[in-house]
C-alpha cells in the first residue's frame, strides 16, 4: 500500500507541476503590462525581478499555510472514504502528522523556485516593447493550399478512424504494434483535427460568407482563427491525457465495481480441497455444528494436455492444461452447470485465453494428448469457470455418461492423470464469513487454496486502493486542465475587453453579444468532450476484454463526471465573460 501512495505522490506533484507552471504564464503574460509600466518609470529589471518574487513568496506562504490547515480537516474525510472503498469499519481520529507537513513545504517550495525561475526570465528577456505587445500577439490567418489543406484535413479524420478500427481488433499476436499504432494514428489525427481540419472549415464558412461572418461568427469563429496554432497545441493536449484519464478512472471504478462478480467468476466453489478428502469431512461436520447450510461434493478431475485447432483464435493455439469434468458431480457440489446431452462438451477458463472468447468461433475441436488422440467437439466458451481458479486448468465439462466413457477410456490406455476435489458451496451468503474464519482458523494450513471470501476480502481492498488513487488523481487531472482553459480564457477575455466596449458603444445589447461568445466557448469546451469522451469509449472497449463482467455501468458514470466537471468549467467561463462585457462600456 506504501508503495502505491508513494507512485500517486510523485506523479500528483507531476500533475500539479505542469499546471502551475502553466497557471503561472498565463498570468504573467496578463500583466506583461504591469511589467512594461515599471520599467518604463525606470525601475531596474533586478527590482522589478524581486518585487515579483517577494510578492510570489508571500502568496505562496499564504497559500502553503492555507492549505495544510484545510488538508489537516479534510484529511479525516478523505481516510473515512478510503476506509468504506476497502471494506474496512474503524474509528478515525484528527491527527498531525509532522511528515506529511514536512513533505508539502519541501513540494511546495520546489514549485516556487520553478515559478521564480519563470518570472526572473520573463522580466531579463523580455524587451519593453515585446511586453507592451504581448496582448496583442495572434496569429494572422493565412489562406490555406487548397489541395494540402483539404488532404490534411481529411488525414486527420482518416487517423482518427484508423486507430479506432484497429481499436476494435487489439487482441491477436501483434498486440504491442497495435498499442503503439492506435497511440499515433489517434495523436497525430487529434492534432490534425484541431489544427487543420477546424480552421480548414473555419476558411470555408468564411468563403460562403464572402467576409461578412455577422456579430456571433466574428465574437466565436475570428478569435479562434486567430489563435488557431495556439489552441490546437493546447487543446490537442488536454483532449489526448483526458481520454487517458477518463480510461484510468473508467477501469479503475469497473475493477472496483466488478469485485463481486469476477471473484465468483474465478472461484465459483467457496472453499475447495485437493486430494484430501478427510479434512474436507472435518470442515463439513464443523459447517454442520455450527448450523451454516451447504452444497458438499466429491469432483473427479481427468487431467490431461490438449490443443484447441489451428485457428480457433487470432493467434496461434498452445497447448493447454486441460482438467475434464462431470457436470453431474458439480451439480452436487452446488455449481449447476448442465453439459450439452450429445456428448460433447461446454469449455471455461478465465485465464488469458478468456481475452480471446468473443473471438472464438464455435464449434471448435479439442484434440487430447491421449494414446489414442482424442477429439471433442466444444460447441460454447462459457463464462467464468467450473472449479476454482487455483487449480490452474482450462475446464471442460461433459454430461456424466461421456465422463465416464473418457474416465474407463483413460484408465484402460493411462492417459490421464486421475484427481479428486472437494467442492464447498455456502447457501447463506451472511455465512460466508464464519465459514471463511472457520476454515483459516484450522483448515487452511492444510490445503494449498484460499478461500473465496478471503479471496474477496483481498481483491475488494487492492481494488478500493486503486479507485481511490486513480479518482483522487483524476480528479485533480481533470479540475487542472479546467482550470487552465478558464484562466487561459480569462486572459482572451480581459484582451478582448476594448472590442467588447465598442460594440456596446455601437448599440449591441449583452445578450447579442453573449451568443457569439457562447458559440466559442462550446467550441473550447465541447469539441475537446466530445473527442475525449470518443477516445475513452474505444479505449474502454477494448480494456473490457479483460473483465468477465459488463463494465458499462461503470464506464458510464465515471464518463458522467467527467462532462460535469468540463460542463461546469464552461458555465464558469461565461460567466466570466458576461462580466466582462457588462463592464466593457
Amino acid at each position: 500500500m506504501s508503495t502505491a501512495f508513494l507512485a500517486a505522490g510523485i506523479l500528483l506533484i507531476f500533475i500539479i507541476g505542469i499546471f502551475v507552471v502553466y497557471a503561472n504564464s498565463i498570468f504573467l503574460k496578463k500583466r506583461s503590462r504591469e511589467i512594461g509600466l515599471y520599467q518604463l518609470i525606470g525601475l531596474k529589471k533586478s527590482i522589478i525581478a524581486r518585487l515579483l518574487v517577494f510578492e510570489n513568496l508571500l502568496l505562496g506562504i499564504g497559500a502553503l499555510v492555507v492549505g495544510i490547515a484545510i488538508g489537516m480537516l479534510v484529511s479525516r474525510i478523505f481516510l473515512l472514504l478510503l476506509m468504506k472503498l476497502i471494506g474496512y469499519e474503524m474509528i478515525i481520529n484528527i491527527s498531525f502528522s509532522m511528515v506529511a507537513v514536512i513533505q508539502t513545504i519541501f513540494v511546495f517550495f520546489g514549485l516556487l523556485i520553478f515559478t521564480t525561475i519563470q518570472m526572473i526570465t520573463t522580466v531579463y528577456r523580455n524587451t519593453l516593447l515585446s511586453l507592451f505587445n504581448t496582448e496583442k500577439t495572434g496569429e494572422q490567418p493565412k489562406k490555406p493550399k487548397a489541395k494540402t489543406e483539404a488532404f490534411l484535413a481529411l488525414l486527420g479524420v482518416i487517423l482518427i478512424c484508423l486507430g479506432y478500427i484497429i481499436s476494435n481488433n487489439m487482441i491477436n499476436d501483434l498486440f504491442l504494434f497495435n498499442i503503439l499504432a492506435v497511440l499515433a494514428s489517434i495523436g497525430i489525427g487529434t492534432y490534425l483535427i484541431f489544427r487543420v481540419t477546424i480552421g480548414w472549415l473555419f476558411y470555408q464558412i468564411r468563403n460562403r460568407k464572402a467576409g461578412h461572418l455577422g456579430l456571433s461568427n466574428s465574437l466565436s469563429i475570428a478569435p479562434l482563427m486567430h489563435r488557431l496554432k495556439e489552441n490546437a497545441n493546447s487543446l490537442t493536449l488536454i483532449t489526448i491525457l483526458s481520454a487517458m484519464t477518463l480510461t484510468m478512472l473508467s477501469g479503475a471504478y469497473s475493477f472496483y465495481y466488478a469485485t463481486e462478480h469476477e471473484t465468483r467468476s474465478q472461484m465459483p466453489f467457496d472453499i475447495i480441497f485437493e486430494e484430501n478428502e478427510s479434512v474436507a469431512t472435518q470442515l463439513s461436520n464443523e459447517l454442520n455444528e455450527k448450523g451454516i447450510s451447504f452444497s458438499h461434493g466429491g469432483i473427479d478431475l481427468l487431467v490431461l494436455s490438449g490443443q484447441l485447432e489451428e485457428g480457433t483464435m487470432p493467434v496461434p493455439s498452445n497447448e493447454l492444461y486441460i482438467a475434464i469434468t462431470s457436470d453431474k458431480q458439480l451439480q452436487q457440489a452446488g455449481n449447476d452447470i448442465k453439459a450439452p446431452t450429445d456428448g460433447s462438451a461446454y469449455f471455461y477458463s478465465t485465464s488469458s485465453i478468456s481475452l480471446f472468447r468473443d473471438a472464438m468461433k464455435m464449434p471448435v475441436t479439442l484434440e487430447l494428448d491421449d494414446k489414442t488422440k482424442t477429439k471433442i467437439k466444444i460447441t460454447d466458451y462459457r463464462e467464468g469457470n467450473s472449479i476454482n481458479g487455483s487449480m490452474l486448468y482450462s475446464q471442460i465439462v461433459v454430461n456424466d455418461k461421456k465422463f465416464q466413457t473418457l474416465k474407463n477410456q483413460f484408465i484402460a490406455n493411462s492417459s490421464a492423470k486421475f484427481k479428486r476435489i472437494d467442492g464447498f458451496k455456502i447457501t447463506d451468503s451472511n455465512d460466508l464469513k464464519l465459514a471463511s474464519e472457520i476454515y483459516n482458523n484450522h483448515y487452511a494450513s492444510e490445503n494449498s487454496h484460499i478461500d473465496y471470501y478471503s479471496a474477496y476480502q483481498q481483491a475488494i481492498q487492492k481494488n478500493g486502493l486503486l479507485i481511490f488513487i486513480s479518482g483522487f488523481l483524476g480528479l485533480v487531472f481533470l479540475i487542472s486542465t479546467g482550470s487552465i482553459l478558464y484562466f487561459k480564457q480569462m486572459t482572451e477575455a480581459e484582451q478582448e475587453k476594448k472590442s467588447y466596449g465598442t460594440l456596446r458603444q455601437l448599440g449591441f445589447s449583452v445578450n447579442e453579444i453573449m451568443r457569439g461568445i457562447i458559440r466559442k466557448q462550446i467550441f473550447i469546451y465541447g469539441l475537446p468532450l466530445i473527442i475525449g469522451l470518443l477516445h475513452a469509449i474505444f479505449a474502454i472497449h477494448v480494456l473490457s476484454a479483460f473483465f468477465q463482467s459488463n463494465i458499462a455501468f461503470a464506464a458510464s458514470i465515471a464518463m458522467m463526471v467527467y462532462t460535469i466537471i468540463y460542463i461546469f468549467f464552461a458555465f464558469l467561463t461565461i460567466g466570466y465573460y458576461r462580466k466582462t462585457v457588462k463592464a466593457a462600456l
